[in-house]
């Protein structure tokens, strides 16, 4: 990504309705997987400036990885954990760890390999462990936000499925999410492509309107690894070993 968008990413983690609704929404898929422990071997793949590593940290033993530099010492500040220095598919730390749970949050669409990128983390996955992936959807959808922030691709459910069967994985569950939202963010989408608008999706709104958003969308944490969701903006997957 662009050094303006990890910054931007720091700045904004803690406080945005996006991050801050996706992290609850995160944390229940993560709750359904693991159950009640708090003893789980947990990576996050990316970890970026480290914004949902305490999140983790609530269901057990966190390693990281990230490969920018800024945005490791961003993460290992707010963790206090000896984040490393990682690139998906071929330079992964820990190579000696099996982990209960991946996580690869909103990662994916950065790596051209997406194949070997999951066939690499699924070889630190435990006998019983599974990679919770997170990913932008929808082609149709791509912006200026999508070249700002260096993704090669977005995904539906189809391709994302067809991706995990090529790395040797299977698709436990899978939804879209950010349900609530599609309409207005279609919308809003449709407009700046028309007007050639460039302002970020990710600006900063007046206090309660972020508010509202995040209680928006932060309902869907009742609802996502409970049932599917027939469109969003964004896709979650569980992945297991086939």
């Amino acid at each position: 990504m662009e050094r303006t968008v990890y910054d931007r990413m720091n700045e904004l983690e803690a406080a945005h309705w996006w991050f801050v609704a996706r992290r609850e929404i995160i944390a229940a898929l993560v709750a359904r997987h693991l159950g009640r422990r708090a003893d789980a071997s947990i990576l996050e793949a990316g970890c970026g400036s480290g914004g949902n590593l305490a999140m983790l940290g609530r269901f057990g033993q966190v390693d990281a990885f990230e490969f920018d530099a800024g945005a490791r010492a961003h993460a290992r500040a707010k963790s206090n954990l000896d984040v490393q220095f990682g690139a998906l598919p071929s330079d992964l730390p820990f190579a000696d760890r099996r982990y209960d749970l991946i996580a690869l949050f909103d990662v994916l669409e950065h790596i051209e390999a997406d194949i070997a990128s999951l066939a690499a983390l699924a070889a630190h996955l435990s006998d019983r462990g599974a990679i919770l992936v997170t990913v932008p959807a929808f082609p149709f959808l791509w912006s200026r936000h999508d070249e700002r922030h260096h993704h090669f691709r977005r995904y539906t459910r189809a391709s994302l499925a067809a991706a995990a069967r090529e790395a040797g994985l299977k698709v436990s569950y899978s939804s879209y999410f950010n349900f609530f939202l599609f309409p207005a963010a279609v919308a809003a989408r449709t407009f700046k492509r028309m007007t050639g608008s460039e302002t970020p999706d990710d600006s900063m709104p007046p206090g309660w309107l972020n508010a509202v958003l995040a209680r928006v969308f932060g309902a869907e944490r009742h609802l996502v690894g409970r049932v599917r969701l027939p469109v969003g903006l964004s896709l979650a997957a569980v992945l297991e070993k086939a």
